[in-house]
């Protein structure tokens, strides 16, 4: 990316602010946290708002809750809290405000709001796509995602490039705050990530969503990823596509738990495609999330037909048409505001990204792709693969 010696500075490249951040675990925390300091602050003050409206619990309700999770936090990754104090200090806020914004899907799709039936759930989309290289025009390992979430996070998505002095540099679109969210590292190892609501939500404290994200960008390789989601104590379900440049790739949804409750699968004729519902064939408990989301399966259905084999090789460009499509407007893959009451309740696209991990290239749409067009994210990886 251009101007790279800046760090902790946020400056408009690509759309959204790109925030540097580099060195030991607490201090790209403290510079991100100045770099995207009025972000997060957006941040807080909408999920204070969404707390209240989805899961009736005050912000004070939410940082006390988020406490109960340090010790799982700390047990499986402690550099992700000196991150966290870090963006703490560098933002002006309370280390507990950090923790909260940080358990926003704990807070929102568990515990409090379970039984509350499918009218009283956020709905949270994403669609996304792997496409390995004997699917690919090029040879090479395509990963790729639309980001469909509240309307609020237009004017708190930051892009945060991160040296850390502990792992691997990386690259992630996240709201300002998150520790991460979709992203890719140098070792040519990607992320994309659903949302999946399971009846085994029940917001028992364990390790976070936005932690095993964080963690995610460490991996070495696929194996090494899968292995950070299987020994970790997972607090909720989410549902994490991960694939390497070296044409490797796996998706697990997982449930709440332990390593029983894992259900990884690589995709099946170098192609993979989730949205926001189970389809594992080990799925054996109950999705809570689709009475909330059943566009999940008609555009789980559509990207797969757009990017079926038949109708050859994908290559970049396909990918992006595909993200653009608006069938069942305007809840399509491109997902598009609705008219509603509330703006807590209102989402849409709000990024496209499409990663080549075998060339290491970020390609980003700051917006509905039908409209944002897609500018190439300038990385220039100081470390290089570690095979």
């Amino acid at each position: 990316m251009a101007d790279r010696h800046v760090s902790g500075g946020a400056h408009v490249a690509e759309g959204y602010p790109r925030v540097v951040a580099c060195g030991a675990p607490r201090e790209p925390g403290l510079q991100y946290g100045r770099g995207a300091r009025e972000r997060i602050a957006r941040s807080i003050a909408a999920y204070a708002d969404v707390f209240e409206y989805w899961a009736h619990m005050s912000w004070a309700e939410a940082r006390e809750k988020a406490r109960a999770y340090l010790p799982a936090i700390r047990a499986y990754d402690e550099g992700c809290l000196l991150q966290l104090e870090g963006m703490a200090e560098g933002a002006g806020l309370e280390f507990e405000d950090l923790l909260a914004l940080n358990l926003r899907s704990e807070v929102m799709f568990g515990g409090t709001l379970q039984g509350a039936g499918a009218a009283h759930r956020p709905a949270g989309e994403c669609t996304a796509v792997v496409a390995l290289s004997e699917a690919t025009t090029d040879g090479h390992t395509l990963l790729a995602q639309n980001w469909d979430w509240l309307i609020h996070t237009r004017d708190t998505t930051v892009v945060l490039e991160a040296r850390p002095d502990d792992g691997p540099d990386y690259v992630t679109v996240v709201e300002a705050g998150l520790l991460a969210k979709t992203d890719m590292n140098a070792n040519g190892v990607g992320v994309v990530t659903n949302t999946v609501i399971s009846d085994l939500d029940a917001g028992e404290p364990g390790v976070p969503y936005h932690v095993l994200l964080r963690s995610l960008l460490a991996s070495e390789n696929v194996t090494d990823a899968f292995f950070r989601l299987y020994r970790a104590t997972r607090c909720s379900s989410a549902n994490y596509l991960v694939a390497s440049g070296d044409g490797l790739a796996m998706d697990a949804e997982c449930l709440p738990g332990g390593p029983l409750n894992v259900l990884a699968d690589p995709p099946r004729d170098g192609l993979l495609v989730h949205a926001n519902h189970f389809v594992s064939p080990r799925f054996r408990t109950g999705d809570a999330g689709l009475p909330t989301m059943p566009d999940s399966l008609f555009r789980h259905a559509r990207l797969s037909s757009l990017l079926a084999s038949s109708d050859g090789p994908l290559d970049r460009e396909r990918l992006q048409r595909a993200f653009a499509d608006h069938a069942g407007h305007p809840f399509g893959v491109c997902t598009h505001e609705a008219t509603r009451a509330v703006v807590v309740d209102q989402y849409a696209t709000i990024a496209s990204l499409v990663m080549d991990l075998t060339e290491r290239r970020m390609w980003l749409a700051s917006g509905a792709p039908c409209t944002a067009p897609y500018l190439e994210l300038e990385v220039s990886w100081e470390a290089g693969p570690t095979a």
